[in-house]
């Protein structure tokens, strides 16, 4: 079994809540990762609505914000010695009304005045494209195209998605995917987005885990035929649970690795430093790293 050599940082929090770390907290947490095989952190989105990791001059009705996150993960990572990638802005808005080239526009703007502050990082070693989508459907393609090559002809680094299945822990009876339905659409969007991303880490955790081995298997031939490198997604949170979200329990997170490791090259998760970390704010999430850090013999905090 692979273990986990990447993680997302969720600073600019959907649903899950600030953890107030200062740079004392994640210098501690960056250098944890480095000493367990961590190489690799993902910026999910550096900013959502009216919030942003720093102070940017071109997205309009920005909240005040006079911390730059950005550069502080940057310098952490180069510190440390771990790759960065930098993730896009998330209107919220646009393109979940269609508006699709509304979000395209906002992004290139956003996307050429991050390379201007940060292009020069060692650590900056890619892009992450923050517009998740279960399927062909919110002009996805458009938002894929557009925006993965403004990325790579504004700095020429890979691009990574992370997409999720329409599985039933997420999503109703009447709006559940089957896999085949999850392949055909995917079969589509990696045919029309040539190019336009490097790897592909779907979530795994929206669907049941007697499908995981079809799923990963449906992925790693859809990301074989169209030149993408898979990844894996390892949600380190649980969707079993009636609550948004405690940590996962250790026996289905390791089932989850097991399976993502038969056909993945690389296993990242969303998302470390809330659900695993010894620093986190939720006390199962000590316990759970105590355990995969027992399992893969890792010195622990």
């Amino acid at each position: 079994m692979h273990r986990l050599t990447g993680t997302f940082i969720d600073e600019i929090t959907h649903d899950i809540p600030s953890q107030n770390w200062g740079v004392q907290e994640w210098r501690r947490e960056f250098d944890l990762y480095r000493r367990i095989g961590i190489d690799t952190v993902v910026l999910i989105r550096a900013g959502y609505r009216d919030r942003c990791v720093f102070p940017s001059k071109v997205v309009p009705g920005l909240l005040p914000v006079s911390d730059d996150l950005g550069r502080i993960f940057l310098d952490l990572a180069e510190e440390q010695g771990i790759s960065l990638y930098w993730g896009l802005f998330d209107s919220g808005t646009y393109w979940i009304r269609r508006s699709w080239w509304k979000e395209v526009d906002l992004n290139r703007a956003f996307i050429d005045e991050v390379v201007s502050r940060y292009g020069d990082s060692s650590a900056f070693k890619g892009w992450y494209m923050c517009h998740e989508a279960p399927r062909n459907d919110l002009h996805i393609i458009e938002i894929f195209n557009e925006l993965g090559h403004h990325c790579k002809a504004a700095l020429d680094r890979p691009v990574l998605i992370s997409p999720y299945p329409m599985g039933s822990k997420q999503f109703g009876p009447g709006d559940t995917f089957t896999l085949e339905e999850t392949f055909e659409h995917w079969e589509r969007i990696f045919t029309d987005t040539r190019g336009a991303f490097d790897h592909c880490a779907f979530q795994d955790g929206q669907i049941q885990y007697s499908e995981l081995g079809e799923f990963h298997r449906g992925i790693k031939s859809l990301c074989d035929k169209h030149g993408v490198s898979c990844w894996a997604n390892i949600e380190s949170f649980d969707r079993d649970m009636p609550i948004k979200f405690p940590p996962a329990d250790w026996r289905y997170l390791r089932m989850k690795m097991d399976a993502a490791s038969k056909v993945a090259t690389k296993l990242i998760t969303f998302e470390f430093a809330h659900f695993m970390s010894p620093h986190s704010c939720y006390p199962a999430a000590h316990n759970l790293y105590h355990r995969y850090a027992e399992h893969f013999g890792l010195l622990t905090d």
